[in-house]
Parts: structure tokens; C-alpha cells; sequence
């Protein structure tokens, strides 16, 4: 179709602007921005461009353009903000891990002053734990090492170190509560 065969794009705007905003309510979104409006706006520019009268009605070919841009765009937005928000809990993480907090990596347990009372008992409580437990206790807890300190020292992954220190933690709470 020739482009003086077709209404400008500015009577079409006026004429359907109202399907964005009925588009946007129907999906029920807020945009105080209006940045899904500009969207719909985009879609319905796309949608003049590419309409052929033979294939149906340009307000019905409107209407799907604009709710499944619209819909694209939401699916788009909410895969940035989960990308963004696992990209945080990483870095929260980083900062976090093992036994320090921050970049200054201060030990969280200070094990200078620590004095074991009833000797017999710890040994009791240690007997619970597995080779690896004790591993953890020994340098999380005594010495203060990171869990990526221990998982080079013990040649395996800070996964593993972190799940001995959990599975230590449980041992030991069962048997300070008996």
C-alpha cells in the first residue's frame, strides 16, 4: 500500500491512543513513569507499519500488538530485575562468606579467651562429629580461617566447607540441648 493510500500516523494515534491505556489496565499495569505507555505507543507505530488490510481489521491487529508487546516487555522487565537481584545476593555473599563479614574480613568469633571449663565434655560432644566436622570446628572456630581458607587448605570446594560446618552445628546443638 502506498503511503498517501494510508491516514498519517497521526490520525491513527488519536483516533486508537485510547487501546494503550485500555491495554494497560487490562494487564493491570501501573505506570506512573509512563514507560510501558511509550511501549504500547512503540507497538502501535510497529503494528501501522506492518498492517495489510487484507489479513483483518486494523484495530484487532492494534490490539495484539500492543497486549503482547506490552506482555514481552513486562516478561523482559521481570528477567532484568531477578538477573539484578541474584547479581546483589552475590555480591551480599562475596562479601559475607565463611567466618568474616566485609571487606575488612574481621574474624566473626574471636578465639583468643576461649577457655574450655569441662574438657571431658567437649571431648564428648567432638566424639560425635565426623573427620570433616571436627576439620571445620578446628580451623572456623579455633583459628578463624574463611570457608575459602579451608576448602584450599582441605583441597576440596567452599560448598563442602560450608555444608560441614552445617551439618557440625546441627551435631552439636542436638547434644548441648540433651
Amino acid at each position: 500500500m502506498e503511503e498517501n493510500d494510508k491516514d498519517s500516523f497521526e490520525e491513527i494515534f488519536e483516533q486508537n491512543k485510547g487501546r494503550i491505556y485500555f491495554q494497560l489496565k487490562s494487564l493491570g499495569i501501573h505506570d506512573p513513569l509512563h514507560e510501558y505507555y511509550t511501549e504500547g505507543l512503540y507497538a502501535m507505530w510497529m503494528a501501522y507499519k506492518k498492517y495489510e488490510p487484507t489479513k483483518g481489521p486494523m484495530s484487532t491487529y492494534f490490539n495484539f500488538s500492543i497486549r503482547n508487546h506490552l506482555i514481552d516487555t513486562i516478561r523482559k522487565d521481570v528477567r532484568e530485575q531477578d538477573h539484578k537481584e541474584k547479581y546483589a545476593q552475590n555480591i551480599k555473599r562475596e562479601q559475607t562468606d565463611g567466618n568474616h563479614v566485609g571487606e575488612d574480613k574481621q574474624a566473626m568469633i574471636d578465639p583468643e579467651g576461649i577457655v574450655l571449663e569441662d574438657r571431658d565434655y567437649w571431648e564428648k560432644l567432638l566424639k560425635q562429629l565426623t573427620v570433616k566436622q571436627k576439620k571445620w570446628v578446628y580451623y572456623c572456630i579455633v583459628k578463624g580461617w574463611t570457608y575459602k581458607e579451608i576448602a584450599e587448605k582441605e583441597g576440596t570446594t567452599v560448598h563442602a566447607v560450608k555444608d560441614w560446618g552445617k551439618q557440625a552445628r546441627k551435631k552439636l546443638r542436638e547434644r548441648i540441648i540433651e
